[in-house]
């Protein structure tokens, strides 16, 4: 995954980060994770009726609700309250707040409804085949090229240069669909986004299946 591989180096970030949050339940902040994704995704729906200036909310509660979620895990460990029970709750949490943020960005009228659908449908397999890893007895599975904090910058990033290319400014960027009008193609930033999401999605969630399936003993 490629922000997991710099966790050690922000190791000592989320330290400092996590010690206002010690009295803290790790219950507690993983609802604040969802409840701020939840929200992004009804800012996002929101836009549909309103302004594209949203996004840039959309973007900055994407990244505060991965904050929670990086965060209630940390203070877990650090208070030893780490237990299986709480590490159920993040992942059913998790997937529960990747729902949200993507069918609000599917009612924002910004992105191809089916793309968001299938995007959706290849983050949850992406999950699926981590958990089904450690059903068999392997251990959670975290392989693969993305991870749930890649998944999250995307969505932000996208929201983001979505809003900065949705307004007619004299200094905004080239629409990104412009030089595809000849073709008959028209696509948004966000669509990009989930097409991304569901390429590299579906990429991990094949590579950890062939991973598990080699290190599962033969049937006899």
């Amino acid at each position: 995954m490629t922000l997991n591989r710099y966790r050690a180096r922000a190791e000592p970030w989320l330290a400092r980060s996590t010690r206002p949050f010690l009295r803290w339940s790790p219950s507690t902040l993983s609802l604040l994770a969802i409840a701020t994704a939840g929200l992004a995704g009804a800012m996002a729906a929101a836009v549909r009726w309103t302004t594209p200036l949203l996004f840039l909310g959309v973007g900055a509660l994407v990244i505060l609700s991965g904050f929670w979620d990086a965060v209630d895990g940390e203070v877990a460990r650090r208070t030893g309250r780490a237990s299986v029970r709480g590490d159920f709750l993040d992942h059913v949490l998790d997937r529960y707040a990747d729902l949200f943020l993507l069918l609000g960005i599917a009612a924002s009228g910004f992105v191809d409804p089916a793309l968001a659908l299938l995007a959706l449908v290849s983050l949850l397999l992406t999950s699926y085949m981590g958990t089904q890893a450690q059903a068999v007895g392997q251990g959670r599975m975290y392989g693969g090229i993305v991870g749930r904090a890649d998944r999250l910058v995307i969505l932000a990033v996208a929201c983001v240069l979505q809003f900065d290319w949705s307004l007619p400014w004299p200094w905004a960027p080239t629409r990104p669909w412009e030089s595809f009008s000849a073709l008959g193609l028209r696509f948004t930033v966000l669509d990009v986004a989930m097409a991304l999401l569901v390429v590299t999605s579906q990429w991990t969630a094949l590579s950890r299946a062939i991973r598990t399936y080699r290190i599962l003993p033969p049937s006899p």
